[in-house]
């Protein structure tokens, strides 16, 4: 059954809006993977290998995954707001289920487009679910035990890069699950890509969940702002003092570089897999700040974002098989032949090793995936808005 528009749920339009700007940029990360020919070849985090222009496109997408897993808590939390402990609990362990199981069938293919599923990635979505699942038990305990779990496990993980772990076994395949980013040989010439280990992204979905209390409807913008401004000043300030100490915080110590824009590189280039404090730090503290001074603006900017910060898993799952498609195009368009379909660098098909065009390249056909994902997500969006099937939440 369906309902009109007239019944839409409450929505925070700086979540939504905060939301929008960080899947506009993330699909620059993606084209990037596909489309540039350093790709395959190269790590644009390198200092040895890349340049200032490639390393910002690919550092400016550091703010994408933090955001997003830290927003969908914040989600979770207003969704709560209007179910008891017992129903929030039991939709998230539904969701996470569904999520778990779209990142290992559906984005998996949209990954590789390999029907054998020779390679299976665990990336972001898987990592929600697993976070989703987490909360779906933490939600029922005291409010401080969500919060200090979630700053303990976003503190403290850093402590497990001076442990050594088992390499081989079941024990060392669950370790790197856990936390540490591996490419794992399975049985038949199955390969597991850990990209997103658990810890600490949890602890990243409880922090948000937590910040979810600033946004009841009771409590007074003026005052919610001031606390922001206040967090995401602190967080930015303990990136920046951390990352001079140059300790703790980030497996990879920053140093000086043959000229100051490398050096000023080197200081930013903090570790995403799995991220470390440092990295958190610098993500997640300029989205606090976001989300203060995104409150009280509203033009068409603000709309255009708005419509896809609506149906971020939408529009995850479609502009990935877009990409995907994209790719394969340019690969035939490109002369390659059916015997070239499969790389030995990547797992992604119809994407070989010296295939790719310039950054600006990289950049002209973003922005193509963007135009043609804007009326696609505003359809849905309408749709979505206007409509209460119960399948609908869960896209």
């Amino acid at each position: 059954m369906s309902k009109s528009a007239g019944a839409t749920k409450y929505r925070i339009q700086s979540i939504d809006l905060l939301r929008g700007v960080i899947m506009v940029i993330m699909a620059l990360d993606h084209v990037r993977d596909f489309f540039h020919i350093q790709a395959s070849t190269s790590d644009p985090t390198d200092l040895a290998t890349t340049t200032p222009q490639l390393f910002f496109t690919r550092w400016i997408t550091h703010y994408c995954a933090p955001l997003f897993v830290f927003l969908a808590g914040t989600a979770v939390y207003l969704s709560g707001t209007r179910k008891t402990k017992n129903e929030l609990s039991i939709s998230l362990l539904k969701r996470g289920i569904w999520l778990v199981f779209i990142e290992l069938v559906v984005m998996n293919f949209a990954f590789t487009f390999n029907p054998k599923y020779h390679h299976t990635i665990l990336q972001v979505i898987w990592v929600i679910g697993i976070s989703m699942l987490l909360l779906a038990i933490f939600s029922r305990l005291n409010f401080k035990w969500v919060l200090g779990t979630g700053l303990a496990m976003i503190v403290l993980h850093n402590c497990l890069d001076f442990l050594h772990f088992p390499e081989r076994g079941n024990l060392g395949i669950f370790l790197d699950i856990l936390h540490k980013k591996q490419f794992i040989q399975l049985a038949n010439g199955h390969i597991l890509g850990v990209l997103y280990p658990i810890i600490p992204w949890p602890g990243v979905m409880f922090c948000g969940y937590c910040l979810g209390k600033l946004y009841d409807k009771n409590f007074q913008p003026e005052r919610r702002r001031k606390i922001l401004i206040l967090l995401g000043s602190g967080i930015t300030g303990v990136f920046v003092l951390l990352r001079l100490v140059n300790i703790y915080g980030d497996p990879s110590p920053w140093s000086q570089q043959h000229n100051l824009t490398f050096s000023f590189i080197s200081f930013l280039n903090v570790t995403k897999y799995p991220p470390s404090l440092l990295y958190l730090c610098m993500t997640i503290g300029p989205g606090l700040l976001s989300l203060a001074y995104l409150e009280k603006i509203q033009n068409r900017v603000t709309a255009f974002f708005l419509n896809f910060g609506r149906v971020p898993f939408f529009y995850y799952v479609i502009h990935f098989y877009l990409i995907h498609l994209l790719t394969v195009v340019a690969f035939f368009i490109s002369g390659y032949t059916l015997g070239e379909i499969i790389p030995r660098r990547t797992p992604f098909l119809f994407r070989p090793d010296d295939f790719g065009y310039s950054l600006s390249a990289v950049y002209a056909i973003w922005i193509f995936v963007i135009a043609t994902m804007y009326p696609l997500c505003k359809r849905f969006n309408n749709y979505k808005s206007s409509h209460s099937y119960w399948w609908l939440s869960y896209i």
